[in-house]
């Protein structure tokens, strides 16, 4: 029988991760296998849900429905809908008590990370979760590299100040460097960004 999470994706058992994680570190390979950072993140959330570890989740995307057909009593086909207003940050949830909240962001540009990536409305939010002592943080990928960063939101809310005041429109890559925290990429987890807010 399939069973299948709330988002639609496709539960699958961590004994069958970690069979497949044992077949591609027998080739000696830990490259991403065509996986988005989006997929790395919930693969990772469900192994810390699994193990106790933290309770993290992808938000929903707010969406309202316009127009519902019924074609059976027992099933019902959305016909049209809409994005509602922007949501605030990707992921949030609670660590050893604490309220965790965190954006992911993919670019394709070698050696910077653009800005234009945010919304002013996530800066806000992510502002308004530091200031109620939350831990708030976004997520970075390099994806031509397969380089994945952790970078505090303080850090973030001054590169976006540096912007708003006639700055660079990006971070760059070694500014990141300095800044944030190298993820190397595994397998279980495959991105353990808890490792980097335990030692922060």
């Amino acid at each position: 029988m399939n069973f299948n999470y709330p988002n639609g994706r496709k539960y699958v058992p961590s004994e069958i991760l970690e069979v497949k994680a044992a077949a591609n570190k027998k080739n000696g390979s830990y490259s991403n296998r065509g996986m988005t950072l989006e997929e790395d993140l919930n693969l990772t959330n469900d192994y810390y849900r699994e193990r106790k570890i933290a309770v993290i989740h992808k938000k929903p995307t707010p969406v309202q429905i316009v127009q519902v057909d019924y074609p059976k009593r027992s099933a019902a086909v959305i016909k049209e809908a809409y994005f509602k207003l922007a949501s605030t940050t990707d992921y949030n949830g609670v660590f050893k008590g604490k309220y965790i909240d965190f954006e992911a962001k993919e670019t394709q540009n070698p050696t910077s990370f653009p800005l234009k990536n945010f919304h002013q409305h996530q800066i806000t939010h992510m502002e308004e979760v530091i200031n109620q002592g939350g831990i708030c943080f976004v997520i970075l990928r390099f994806t031509r590299y397969e380089e994945v960063y952790l970078l505090e939101a303080k850090h973030l809310l001054v590169f976006w100040e540096r912007m708003n005041n006639g700055g660079r429109k990006s971070i760059t890559k070694e500014e990141i460097k300095q800044k944030g925290h190298y993820i190397p990429l595994g397998f279980q987890p495959r991105i353990d960004y808890i490792k980097i807010i335990e030692t922060l």
